[in-house]
C-alpha cells in the first residue's frame, strides 16, 4: 500500500489545476485519464480530487462502502435552489424520504404511467404537425414536464412553458465554475445570478400552487404528491410546505429533464447515422403497425432500447458522480484522507476503449443482451449506483423509450448541419436559427409525419414523404441548435 499520492497533473502555480474552468474541460478530463490510468489526482485549489477510471474503483465507492461517503461539494452548494431533496439531503432524513418516496417507483406503479407517457407524445405529434418550425429540445422539456407533473402528481398545469423555462434558467446558471461557489453568492453581482433568483422565485410560486390544489382534493390518490403529504414523521407530524416543495422541485428537474435531454441527443445521433434510423423505423413498423407503444411491447423494441442506451452513453445526462470522504480509506493502491473529492465520470468511462470498442461510434448494436453481460457493472451508469442510485431511473427509461417510440414511428429526422464543436456532459439548445445555422451547432430536422393520426395504418417506408435539405419553409420541419455545457446532477 503506497503512503503517496496517485499520479495526476502538476499544479499551476497556487490554484492547483481547476478543470471546471477550462473551455474542453471534459476534453481535459479525457486526457488526464488516458495519460494518468484507472486513478489520478489533481488539486482544485483547496479541494484535493480524486478521479476514478475503472469499473472495480466506482463499484467499491458507490456500492461497497458507501457508507463512508457523501454528497459532494457542488451538490451541497446546490441546497439554497432544490434544498433538502432527496437529491441533495444525506443521513436519516434522505433514508425517511426515500421511504416515503420509493412506493411511487415500485415497477407496477411505474408501468401505469405508460398510458399517461403515450398519451401526451401522441397529443404533442399531433401539435407538431400543424407546425411550420420549432426547438425540439424545448418541446421535450415541455412533453416530460407535463407527463411528470401528471404522474407523479396527479394534477394538470397550464404553466409547463413557464416551467420549463425557469427550469432551463436554473440549471443554466448553475454549470461551470458556479458549481463550487457556496449559497451566500446568490446574492452577489455575479453573471446569471439575477435571472436565475428570478427563476428559483418563479419555480416556488408555481409549486406551492401545485401543493394548494393537491392538498385541496380529496384523499385516496396513490400519487407521489399524495403520499408525501399523507406521510407522517415518528413524532405524527406531517411534512411542511416547504419540505413538498423541496421534494417537488427535486423531481420536476430529475424527472423530465433527464428524458428531455436523451430524447434530443437521441433525435441529433439518429438524424446524423440513417442506417440506424431505418433499422428503428423498421422495428416500430414491424411491431406496432402504426398504433401507439403500451407497456406490453417494451420487451419487443429491443433496438428501440438501445438507441435509448447508447445515447446515454455517448452523451450522458450527468457527466459525473462525486462524492466527498469521511473517512480515510484504501484504493487501487493508495490511501485516500478524509475529506477527499471523490470524482466518477460517467463522460470518461462511457467512451473508454476497453469497455467500448471504437466508443465515438453510435452504435446501438451493443446493447443487445448477448454484447451487454460481457461488459462491467460500472463501465456504464448513466444514472449512478448504490444506495443513492436515481430513484426515477425505470421511470426514465420506459418514458425514454415509449416517447422515442412514438415520436420515432411518425416522423423521420434528417441533418442539416454537422456536430456542435467542444466537449461537454449536458445538452442545452441555444436560441434557434432558423437557416444557416452557425458552425458551432447541431441541427436536425423531423420530416413530415408518417402516415395517417389515429387507428388507420400508418403508411409504408417507401411513401414517406422528404423535405429537401435547406428547404427552411418546410411545414413540419423540427430542428435544435444545441451547444454544450457542463452541470453536475447525480
Amino acid at each position: 500500500m503506497s503512503s503517496s499520492r496517485p499520479p495526476g497533473p502538476p499544479p499551476r502555480f497556487l490554484i492547483g489545476n481547476l478543470p471546471l474552468a477550462n473551455r474542453n474541460p471534459l476534453g481535459l478530463l479525457s486526457d488526464w485519464s488516458a495519460r494518468y490510468g484507472d486513478i489520478f489526482y489533481y488539486r482544485a485549489a483547496w479541494i484535493h480530487v480524486y478521479v476514478l477510471n475503472h469499473p472495480d474503483l466506482i463499484e467499491y465507492v458507490l456500492v461497497r462502502n458507501p457508507r463512508n461517503f457523501q454528497k459532494d461539494r457542488a451538490l451541497r452548494n446546490a441546497r439554497w435552489v432544490l434544498g433538502e431533496g432527496l437529491l441533495t439531503s444525506e443521513g436519516d432524513h434522505w433514508k425517511r424520504q426515500r421511504r416515503l418516496a420509493q412506493p411511487a417507483f415500485h415497477r407496477p406503479k411505474v408501468e401505469s404511467y405508460a398510458a399517461i407517457m403515450t398519451e401526451h407524445a401522441e397529443q404533442a405529434t399531433r401539435e407538431w404537425s400543424a407546425a411550420s418550425t420549432m426547438d425540439f429540445h424545448e418541446e421535450m422539456m415541455r412533453l416530460t414536464l407535463r407527463i411528470v407533473v401528471r404522474a407523479l402528481f396527479g394534477v394538470e398545469t397550464s404553466h409547463t412553458r413557464e416551467i420549463s423555462h425557469s427550469l432551463t434558467t436554473v440549471m443554466r446558471n448553475s454549470s461551470g465554475p458556479r458549481l463550487m461557489l457556496p449559497g451566500f453568492a446568490r446574492w452577489l453581482p455575479l453573471p446569471g445570478m439575477r435571472p436565475l433568483r428570478r427563476a428559483v422565485a418563479d419555480l416556488d410560486r408555481t409549486i406551492y400552487e401545485i401543493i394548494r390544489q393537491r392538498r385541496a382534493m380529496p384523499e385516496g390518490s396513490d400519487d407521489l404528491l399524495s403520499m408525501l403529504i399523507g406521510s407522517r414523521d415518528e413524532d405524527d407530524a406531517q411534512m411542511s410546505d416547504k419540505q413538498l416543495r423541496d421534494e417537488t422541485l427535486t423531481f420536476f428537474l430529475a424527472g423530465h429533464e433527464t428524458t428531455a435531454l436523451t430524447l434530443s441527443w437521441a433525435a441529433y445521433l439518429l438524424s446524423c447515422n440513417p442506417d440506424a434510423q431505418r433499422q428503428l423505423q423498421e422495428e416500430l413498423d414491424r411491431v406496432l403497425n402504426g398504433r401507439a407503444p403500451t407497456m406490453a411491447d417494451l420487451p419487443l423494441l429491443p433496438f428501440t432500447e438501445g438507441v435509448v442506451k447508447e445515447s446515454m452513453r455517448l452523451y450522458p445526462p450527468a457527466w459525473a458522480v462525486g462524492r466527498k470522504s469521511i473517512a480515510e480509506f484504501e484504493l487501487g493502491g493508495y490511501k485516500i484522507p478524509a475529506g477527499a473529492t471523490i470524482l466518477m465520470s460517467q463522460w470518461v468511462m462511457h467512451r473508454d476503449p476497453r469497455f467500448f470498442p471504437e466508443p465515438e461510434r453510435f452504435d446501438p448494436a451493443r446493447w443487445s443482451a448477448e454484447r451487454a453481460q460481457k461488459l462491467p457493472k460500472y463501465a456504464y451508469f448513466p444514472f449512478g449506483g448504490g444506495p443513492r442510485q436515481c430513484i426515477g431511473n425505470g421511470f426514465a427509461m420506459m418514458e425514454s423509450i415509449l416517447l422515442l417510440a412514438v415520436i420515432a414511428s411518425r416522423f423521420e429526422l434528417q441533418a442539416t448541419d454537422g456536430p456542435a464543436s467542444g466537449t461537454g456532459a449536458r445538452l442545452y439548445p441555444a436560441p434557434a436559427q432558423w437557416c444557416g445555422a452557425a458552425s458551432n451547432s447541431a441541427s436536425f430536422r423531423v420530416n413530415e409525419e408518417r402516415g395517417i393520426r389515429g387507428p388507420q395504418r400508418i403508411a409504408p417506408t417507401a411513401e414517406r414523404r422528404r423535405w429537401v435539405a435547406g428547404d427552411c419553409n418546410a411545414p413540419n420541419a423540427l430542428r435544435i441548435r444545441c451547444r454544450l455545457e457542463l452541470t453536475v446532477v447525480c
